[in-house]
């Protein structure tokens, strides 16, 4: 019988040893599924703020055990809840939270408001550039600290001081950035636009807005943590609540653990404001990170 007739024998199927497999294979075995890796990513980024703060609270309750300063000068973190417990319960905190939250969003508000409208006007207007902007980088520098006395001797000891401090803080941080990134819109988007035959005001809602939006958004990011600073500064001088306020009757009265409160608040409610403005504006300009 020849060789050609003889039936073929299946050889066995073996499988190779993992070591000996492909590494693409391997790395394709281990790897785990994308959206568990999702969820570990995400997890160890709410993880890392905690153990930060945890971290923290350790070291300020160390310190304070260790008496390296005067219990009242630094008072240990079960005093401070006491405080705030305290502060809750007659009710100081909450209004005291409710009026900065008010004096800060109303000047934030107005102050974004006309900061991205200069910032429009001085970028796309040559005649708005040249009555405006010398004037506006002139007084840019001076600390918006500095306007307190101004703010007083114009509007007094009411709101109205207040919410002009804000605005004028969160204006000039907007204005710039606006400026910048309008003003930069590329050349080449500018032109195809005009080839496809849009108008003014479609280049500029298609195409000048959303390539200056990565810039505006930084800039009301920083707004936000100026009007913070500012209403601070401007409760310390003729208000009746607010949590600068209620800092500076705390130095006044030697009340440690109530200056304490307001600053982990002010710290607290300034970060949970950035980190919401950051998630909900972050889709906005996606197609940035996508085109880099």
């Amino acid at each position: 019988m020849s060789e050609s007739t003889i039936p073929a024998r299946h050889a066995p199927v073996t499988t190779a040893p993992r070591s000996e497999q492909a590494p693409d294979a391997v790395a394709a075995d281990a790897a785990p599924p994308r959206p568990a890796r999702a969820r570990v990513a995400r997890l160890g980024g709410t993880a890392r703020p905690l153990l930060s703060i945890g971290l923290a609270l350790l070291v300020w309750e160390v310190t304070y055990r260790l008496q390296l300063f005067s219990p009242s000068v630094l008072p240990s973190p079960a005093d401070v809840v006491l405080a705030a417990r305290t502060m809750a319960a007659d009710g100081t905190l909450w209004t005291d939270l409710y009026w900065s939250a008010r004096r800060a969003v109303l000047g934030f508000a107005l102050g974004s408001t006309l900061g991205v409208g200069a910032g429009l006007l001085t970028a796309r207007s040559r005649t708005a550039s040249a009555l405006l902007e010398g004037t506006l980088q002139t007084i840019r520098p001076i600390p918006a600290i500095a306007l307190v006395p101004l703010a007083i001797m114009w509007f007094g000891l009411g709101e109205e001081s207040k919410l002009f401090l804000v605005t004028v803080g969160v204006f000039f941080p907007v204005w710039i950035t606006a400026h910048s990134g309008i003003g930069n819109t590329r050349a080449d988007y500018l032109r195809v636009a005009q080839c496809m035959g849009a108008s003014r005001f479609l280049t500029l809602t298609r195409v000048v807005l959303p390539a200056a939006l990565p810039y505006i958004l930084a800039g009301l990011r920083v707004g936000i943590a100026t009007a913070f600073i500012l209403i601070v500064a401007s409760e310390m001088t003729g208000a009746t609540a607010g949590l600068g306020f209620r800092l500076d009757q705390a130095r006044l009265f030697s009340q440690a653990d109530r200056l304490f409160v307001c600053l982990v608040l002010l710290g607290l409610l300034g970060a949970a404001v950035d980190q919401l403005f950051h998630r909900v504006t972050a889709p906005l300009a996606r197609w940035t990170r996508d085109q880099a």
